[in-house]
C-alpha cells in the first residue's frame, strides 16, 4: 500500500461547500497536503510554479470552462507530467461517454454523490497503477522514447491488468516517433480484442500520418456516427478533410464540433480561419470575435487572434470596427512578445483597405525593420505580411517574406498558397523562380554540411549546418541534417553534452513539423544507441 501521508493534492473546485468536504475526504485518506484552486486559471498558474501528486478536479468549473478542457490544456502544453494523477468528479451521468471517447482521458473520475471510502479506494488503485507506469513515465519525460517502449512492453507482462494501458502508451510513442506503421500493428492489435473508441482513433491518426486519408475519414466518420460526443475524432475528422484539400468539408465537421462544445478556443480559431479561407467572413467575424473574449482572460492568449478577426473585419468592408478590434490588441495584449508586430501587421492591412499605402508602407517598414518582430509570426500571418508588401508596392519585402514561407514551410499546401499569393499580386512568375532558388538553397546546404562530415571535418559540419538551422528554423531537410551532423561528430569525436542536446531538441522540431515524417525512427534510434555507446542515461 502506498502511504497516502507523502501525497500532495490540488482540488479544483469552485463551489466552497463541496471545496470543504474534499478536503475532509482527503485528510480522512491520509492526505494532508492538500491546496485549493477555484478556477481552470487558478489551477494552470498554480501548477506552473508547482508539482502536485494528485488533482481532483470537478467537471463543472463555470464560465464555459470544464474539467475536461483544463485537463486537454494542460496535458497539450505540458504543464503536467504524467506522473501527476488527474481525477475528475462529475454528477454529469453522461461525462462516462465523454471519458470512453477523449483521447486524453483523466486517470479516473468519480460519479457524485459518492463517499470518503470510495474516494480513498479509487486514489489508491490509481497510485499502484501509477506505479506500475512509472519506470515508463519517467523515460518518457527524459524524451526516450524508444526505451520507454521496451518499459511498456516489459509492464504488459508484469502487470496482466493493465495490459491494454501499456499497449495504449506503447502506441502513442510510435505515434510520436514517427513510427506508423508499428502504431497501426499495435491498435490493429487490440481492436481484435474488443471495439475501443481511443483505439479507433489511433488507428485512423496512423492511417492519416501515411496521408491514408480516405481510409482515416472512413474510421473517424463511423466514430462520430458511434457517439455524437467524440469530439476528438471530429477534430481529427476536420484535419483529415483539410489535408485531403476539402475545406468546406473540414469546416462543416468543426461547426459541429462547436455547437457540441462551445467553449474550446483551439477548435474556435480553426473554425474561424477556416471560414476566412473559404471566404465567409461573416461567420468568421462571429466566431473570431468570440476566440478574442475568451482569449483576453486564458493563460494561453495569443494576439494573433486579434488578426484574425481584423481579418474577418477588413473581408466585411469594416474598417471603422477593424481600428477598434488594433486598439483592444494594444490595450489587452500589452507586454506580450507578438503584440506589437501584431498591431504593425493589422494596421497596415487597415490602410491598405482604405487605400493609403503610403500609411501602410509604413506599418510594414516598421514592423520589418528588426527581423526578430516577424519570426515569431505564424504561417498565416506571414502570408498576410506577403499581400500587406505586395499590395504597397515593396515587392523586395513581400519576396523575402515569401522565401521565409518556403524555407520554413516546404510542403505542397504552403506551395500552392504562395502561388495564389503571387497570382493575386501580378507576379504568377516569381513563384518558380523562387521555389527554384529555395530548392537549390536548402539542397546547397544539405550537399555542403554533408561534404565536410565525409572529409572528416565534423567540427566545421556543424557549424554549417547550425548555421543552416538559424536561416531555416522549420525546414525539415534542414533540421534532420543538422541533426545527423551533431550525432556524427558525437560518434566520431566523443561524447559532447552541449550537441547531444541539440540534436535532441531539433529532433523534436521535426517531428512536430512532421511526425510521420519516414526519417524520424531511424534517427532516433541512432541518438539513443550513441547514448548507450557512451554510457550516458537520458
Amino acid at each position: 500500500m502506498i502511504d497516502l501521508a507523502t501525497i500532495s493534492a490540488l482540488v479544483v473546485e469552485a463551489n466552497p461547500t463541496m471545496r470543504t468536504q474534499l478536503r475532509t475526504m482527503l485528510n480522512m485518506s491520509g492526505i494532508s497536503k492538500v491546496q485549493f484552486a477555484v478556477t481552470a486559471g487558478v489551477a494552470v498558474r498554480k501548477l506552473r510554479d508547482t508539482r502536485y501528486d494528485l488533482i481532483l478536479c470537478e467537471y463543472h468549473l463555470g464560465d464555459g470552462q470544464d474539467g475536461q478542457h483544463l485537463l486537454e490544456d494542460l496535458r497539450h502544453h505540458s504543464i503536467i507530467p504524467l506522473t501527476t494523477l488527474f481525477v475528475m468528479v462529475t454528477g454529469e451521468r453522461q461525462y462516462e461517454r465523454v471519458v470512453s471517447a477523449a483521447e486524453l482521458a483523466p486517470n479516473d473520475y468519480i460519479l457524485k454523490p459518492f463517499a470518503a471510502d470510495t474516494l480513498h479506494d479509487r486514489i489508491q488503485k490509481s497510485l499502484e497503477k501509477r506505479e506500475a507506469f512509472m519506470p515508463a513515465y519517467r523515460l518518457i519525460e527524459l524524451g526516450n522514447a524508444p526505451d520507454a517502449i521496451a518499459a511498456c512492453a516489459t509492464g504488459e507482462e508484469s502487470y496482466p491488468q493493465w495490459t491494454v494501458d501499456f499497449m495504449r502508451l506503447r502506441a502513442e510513442l510510435y505515434l510520436a516517433s514517427g513510427n506508423a506503421d508499428e502504431a497501426q500493428r499495435l491498435y490493429t492489435e487490440i481492436l481484435l480484442t474488443r471495439s475501443i473508441p481511443w483505439a479507433k482513433l489511433g488507428l485512423a491518426k496512423t492511417l492519416y500520418m501515411q496521408k491514408r486519408y480516405a481510409e482515416s475519414e472512413d474510421i473517424l466518420q463511423g466514430l462520430v456516427a458511434e457517439n455524437d460526443l467524440f469530439l476528438d475524432a471530429y477534430d481529427w475528422l476536420s484535419r483529415t478533410r483539410e489535408a485531403a484539400g476539402e475545406l468546406e468539408g473540414a469546416r462543416t465537421v468543426l461547426t459541429t464540433a462547436t455547437n457540441l462544445s462551445p467553449h474550446r478556443i483551439g477548435r474556435l480559431r480553426r473554425l474561424g480561419e477556416l471560414a476566412i479561407e473559404t471566404g465567409d467572413h461573416e461567420a468568421a467575424e462571429k466566431v473570431l470575435t468570440e476566440v478574442v473574449r475568451k482569449g483576453k482572460y486564458s493563460d494561453f492568449r495569443d494576439p494573433e487572434d486579434h488578426v484574425r478577426l481584423i481579418q474577418a473585419q477588413l473581408g466585411r468592408g469594416d474598417t471603422v470596427q477593424a481600428e477598434a478590434t488594433i486598439r483592444d490588441l494594444e490595450r489587452s495584449m500589452l507586454g506580450l512578445d507578438k503584440t506589437s508586430s501584431c498591431s504593425s501587421l493589422s494596421s497596415a492591412m487597415v490602410h491598405i483597405k482604405k487605400g493609403d499605402h503610403a500609411k501602410a508602407g509604413d506599418a510594414i517598414r516598421n514592423l520589418t525593420s528588426d527581423g526578430a518582430n516577424t519570426s515569431g509570426l505564424s504561417l498565416g500571418l506571414k502570408k498576410e505580411l506577403a499581400r500587406a508588401c505586395f499590395a504597397s508596392n515593396m515587392t523586395e519585402h513581400g519576396t523575402e517574406v515569401i522565401l521565409d514561407i518556403m524555407r520554413n514551410a516546404a510542403d505542397e499546401r504552403t506551395m500552392e498558397s504562395t502561388k495564389t499569393i503571387l497570382r493575386d499580386a501580378g507576379k504568377p512568375e516569381l513563384c518558380e523562380q523562387l521555389s527554384t532558388q529555395m530548392q537549390g538553397e536548402v539542397k546547397d546546404l544539405v550537399a555542403e554540411g554533408a561534404r565536410k562530415a565525409q572529409s572528416g571535418d565534423f567540427d566545421g559540419a556543424v557549424q554549417f549546418m547550425l548555421s543552416a538551422v538559424r536561416k531555416m528554423p522549420g525546414n525539415i531537410h534542414v533540421l534532420f541534417n543538422a541533426t545527423l551532423a551533431l550525432l556524427k561528430h558525437v560518434e566520431n569525436c566523443g561524447w559532447n553534452e552541449r550537441f547531444a542536446e541539440q540534436a535532441r531538441t531539433l529532433m523534436e522540431r521535426a517531428r512536430l513539423l512532421d511526425p510521420g515524417n519516414a526519417r524520424l525512427p531511424a534517427l532516433t534510434t541512432y541518438y539513443y544507441n550513441l547514448l548507450k555507446k557512451y554510457g550516458i542515461q537520458p
